[in-house]
């Protein structure tokens, strides 16, 4: 019995390296946290109960059955975010790049049902190169059934996407049918396809972060709702939004703590000039009405 355990810790503990220590450098080279560090980060301390932790792929096909990793490219589970129930995944880019296989999609699509079963936020964490070619029609039907749960969960319960990485093709259609998604500057990307397939067929040159970057979907596309320095931020910022959303749709949001002082504002006796032609702040109007400190600005 000794020797299962020890090699069910053993795979514990190879799963949790993800791709390998050389690839999480990598990562880190980049300025990038890793699956499980920005899941750690995230969530409660303490409060993460992970799903599927030894899945892997069943692809023998082009020499994938040589390359296995447990977990099979994304950390999925449960926690909670300021005591609040949430079900989260995030994708391993140390892993095939974070690619998504038919188990990949698997795990993704348990806690999307889970999440809509017990009614709580999903939050997704996307670091992806998209559909893992080696198994070709079977991860895109994997993107299919993520689709599928994505629409059905709209407007029943919040669904929160980071784009924390450079995400292509099928892995970037999931979050811009979510509720609000946001984007880490300089280290993310939003595209369907990458600026060697633009150079290719249009012979057009131009840079990922003119294609895809924060900047682009922030500014021209509004696919951004909002954008961070880096992931921290991105995950504080995640943190906030949830706080304005309720559980699901059966619940209101929670009260936040308010003590009543001095309500008289005169700022707002001040914005608006005397005459028509001049403009004024409207960032001033909002906080001359709402409670102090608790804007939580959308598509700045």
């Amino acid at each position: 019995m000794s020797s299962n355990i020890d090699k069910l810790n053993e795979r514990i503990a190879q799963a949790k390296l993800g791709g390998g220590q050389k690839r999480i450098e990598k990562q880190h080279e980049k300025k990038k946290l890793t699956a499980r560090e920005r899941i750690e980060y995230l969530l409660d301390e303490g409060s993460f109960e992970e799903m599927g932790i030894l899945v892997t792929h069943r692809t023998t096909d082009f020499g994938m059955d040589k390359e296995v990793y447990y977990g099979d490219g994304v950390v999925t589970g449960y926690g909670t975010i300021h005591g609040r129930l949430v079900y989260v995944y995030a994708q391993d880019f140390t892993v095939f790049g974070g690619a998504l296989s038919e188990t990949h999609a698997e795990k993704i699509c348990k806690i999307m049902d889970l999440a809509m079963n017990v009614g709580a936020p999903v939050i997704g964490l996307n670091d992806s190169g998209g559909a893992r070619i080696q198994e070709g029609v079977r991860s895109l039907g994997g993107y299919a059934d993520i689709f599928y749960r994505n629409v059905k969960a709209s407007g029943v319960i919040p669904q929160l996407s980071a784009i924390m990485g450079p995400c292509a093709g099928g892995a970037v259609y999931s979050p811009a049918i979510t509720d609000f998604t946001l984007m880490v500057e300089g280290t993310s990307y939003m595209f369907v396809t990458g600026p060697n397939v633009v150079r290719t067929v249009t012979n057009e040159e131009v840079t990922s972060e003119e294609l895809g970057g924060a900047s682009a979907h922030a500014v021209k596309s509004g696919v951004a709702h909002k954008t961070s320095a880096n992931d921290v931020e991105c995950l504080e910022d995640l943190k906030s939004l949830l706080s304005y959303l309720p559980q699901s749709h059966k619940e209101k949001p929670k009260d936040m703590p308010f003590k009543i002082g001095d309500e008289f504002r005169d700022v707002l006796e001040k914005i608006v000039p005397d005459s028509p032609n001049k403009p004024y702040d409207m960032h001033e109007v909002i906080r001359g009405i709402i409670d102090e400190e608790t804007f939580y600005e959308i598509h700045k």
